[in-house]
C-alpha cells in the first residue's frame, strides 16, 4: 500500500536537530495551549516545515 499524502500537502521533519525540550518550551511549566505556539514558532524560526 502507498504511503498516504499528508493533510494539506506539508510535512514537518526534526531529523538531525539537538535542541532540548527545555530550549524549545522553557523550563517553567506551561499549559498545551502555550506549547503549541511555542513549537509553531521553532518549527517556522527553524523553517523546518516542507511542500
Amino acid at each position: 500500500m502507498a504511503a498516504k499524502k499528508p493533510f494539506g500537502g506539508m510535512t514537518v521533519s526534526f531529523a538531525g536537530r539537538s535542541d532540548s525540550m527545555e530550549s524549545v518550551f522553557g523550563s517553567k511549566a506551561i499549559p498545551p495551549s502555550e506549547m503549541t505556539k511555542k513549537l509553531w514558532a521553532y518549527v517556522k524560526g527553524k523553517k523546518l516545515m516542507k511542500k
